[in-house]
């Protein structure tokens, strides 16, 4: 699992409450944690003691996508996928997706998201993907304008390690860099689970809250919807538009 952070105090708790969900997984697991120019001497105590966790110290901040990147550099799995450093994985949030994973030839496996409130509710969210099978490119007819809601939790996909470098990670954008990681959808088969894997934090603090977070939001649904769909048409081309086409 990949995360970035950047070590902020109002925010450190709920790092350590990301750990304790590591920890509660019945799947074994390495993250690599990428400290985006932050000091390591402010990580929490029992992330900093388990060998489980390696971290990535950036010399100087570089944004969330460029961060998850480099860590990508380090990870030594198989399967791969990503968490925000304030956001919680529910109790076998991995083992059921590595077992479809680990049984059947797909290339990703995603589930369903919560929405953890600060009085520790949760609200499913569904997504506009329907469970079950998915060939490549099939997810991305769930997304049909950049405007639309996403078609998938981008962080409820555990996938091949190999396919996200195929897709370059999380591309570079300064916000809505999960949106790109979408584009994974179209390299290979693969499934959603019909159950939740994975509890998204709402707080004061997180970065979709923040007074000018819609300034960028447009350009970033945008470039991500267009980059995905472009892929979808080159990997998948219909009649007429392939090599030679006027």
């Amino acid at each position: 699992m990949v995360t970035a952070t950047r070590l902020r105090p109002e925010r450190l708790d709920y790092l350590t409450e990301l750990h304790a969900s590591l920890e509660a997984q019945d799947a074994d697991w390495e993250a690599v944690l990428a400290l985006d120019g932050a000091d390591p001497a402010q990580l929490p105590e029992p992330l900093a003691a388990d060998p489980r966790v390696r971290v990535l110290v950036l010399p100087r901040p570089v944004g969330a996508a460029c961060a998850r990147n480099f860590a990508v550099n380090e990870v030594r799995t198989e399967f791969m996928t990503w968490a925000d450093d304030d956001d919680v994985l529910p109790r076998f949030s991995l083992s059921s997706r590595l077992h479809h994973l680990r049984n059947t030839a797909l290339g990703w496996v995603a589930g369903y998201s919560a929405d953890l409130s600060p009085d520790g509710s949760l609200q499913v969210w569904r997504c506009p993907t329907p469970p079950g099978r998915h060939e490549p490119g099939q997810v991305w007819t769930c997304w049909p304008s950049p405007h639309h809601t996403i078609p998938i939790g981008p962080t409820t996909i555990l996938a091949r390690t190999s396919l996200w470098s195929v897709i370059g990670g999380m591309g570079g954008l300064v916000q809505g860099e999960d949106y790109l990681a979408l584009k994974i959808t179209s390299l290979a088969a693969g499934e959603l689970l019909p159950q939740v894997v994975y509890h998204y934090r709402k707080h004061p603090h997180q970065l979709t809250s923040q007074p000018h977070y819609d300034e960028l939001e447009d350009a970033a649904r945008i470039f991500a919807w267009r980059s995905g769909n472009d892929l979808a048409s080159a990997l998948a081309p219909k009649p007429g538009t392939g090599p030679g086409a006027a």
